[in-house]
């Protein structure tokens, strides 16, 4: 059966990054991060647009939404990441820096966010107090491409352009594990349940335990990769880079189970949905897809139908609904919400 992904139009640059928010009571959302400098919120289900946040004066690199989809979280080449109400669109917090913004994420109960920049730098702000700075953890010898908060928020993890990951303890604000690699690591993901780390570098994606940090296997993949995920499960994980496709493998022996292409560019953001039903892709041709996690299976959009005579066919038929693309982007999604 035919993988058909739904593609969502709208950035007018290259979608360097996405995140999804938590299961909510109006579902789950998706936000991305586009090189147009403008942050879209989606419904994560569908793709259909919900706002886009305006503010930054240039690209923006890395996006957070949290668990509720309450807050969002960009971080931009202006030198600032910005935390924006997610239902009304307005900016609450902007964070200084003194260079460009890579990376941004929450806590578990957003009251910090952890940011990455190209001054080298790791910080947590405290989100409570006016977007004060209350740690810097400094060691990389080159930019900072992605930073996460882990070990039930004791530590940070983050990777660099100095092909190191390092950990960091937040109570005495020294580094006390490093990670060294042969290329520079590109993508970070922590799994659902905070056991297992994801990392992407060269052609490999590599899995570490995150109490440890030792690395529980490396698959070899058949282009440079850019960014990796795992699925909830842990049955599963997807990948995508350089060759325009998405690579779904099996965690657990290693094998390729199948790929697609579908973007017209390179892939450099993919992650799982926070039920695991769908996986989300960014590309350097300005979209995002989405794609079934079980093809044929009748969720969101996809709508499939199976023949009544199962005995007399040998296929199922298989109808899909994808989104209409193209769409224009309000100014605001304050804008949208009063409407």
């Amino acid at each position: 059966m035919k993988q058909i992904p739904l593609t969502c139009s709208g950035h007018t640059r290259p979608v360097v990054h996405l995140d999804f928010s938590g299961l909510t009571e109006c579902g789950y959302f998706l936000i991305s991060a586009c090189k147009d400098g403008k942050p879209m919120l989606r419904m994560g289900d569908t793709g259909d647009w919900v706002g886009t946040f305006e503010g930054h004066k240039g690209a923006v690199w890395g996006v957070a939404l949290n668990d509720s989809a309450t807050l969002a979280a960009s971080g931009a080449a202006d030198f600032t990441g910005k935390i924006w109400n997610a239902v009304t669109g307005e900016e609450v917090h902007s964070l200084q820096h003194n260079h460009i913004v890579k990376t941004v994420a929450f806590n578990h109960d957003s009251q910090y966010l952890v940011t990455g920049s190209n001054e080298k730098l790791v910080r947590v702000f405290d989100l409570s107090s006016d977007g004060k700075a209350l740690e810097s953890y400094a060691g990389h010898a080159g930019a900072v491409k992605r930073a996460l908060f882990c070990r039930n928020e004791k530590c940070v993890i983050s990777c660099a352009d100095d092909k190191s990951m390092r950990l960091w303890d937040r109570s005495t604000g020294q580094e006390v594990s490093r990670v060294e690699f042969s290329s520079h690591p590109n993508g970070l993901e922590l799994s659902k349940d905070g056991s297992i780390l994801t990392v992407t570098y060269g052609n490999c994606t590599a899995f570490y335990d995150m109490e440890t940090l030792t690395q529980l296997k490396e698959i070899t993949i058949p282009t440079r990769v850019s960014s990796a995920s795992l699925h909830p499960d842990k049955h599963i994980f997807v990948c995508g880079g350089e060759d325009f496709k998405m690579y779904k493998y099996d965690y657990i022996t290693g094998n390729e189970i199948e790929s697609f292409k579908g973007h017209f560019g390179p892939v450099h953001s993919v992650s799982f949905s926070p039920d695991g039903e769908l996986y989300a892709s960014g590309s350097e041709d300005g979209t995002l897809r989405l794609w079934q996690t079980t093809v044929g299976k009748t969720y969101g959009l996809w709508k499939c139908t199976e023949p009544v005579d199962l005995n007399n066919s040998t296929s199922n038929n298989t109808t899909a609904t994808v989104p209409a693309t193209g769409v224009s982007p309000s100014p605001t999604l304050a804008e949208v919400t009063a409407n």
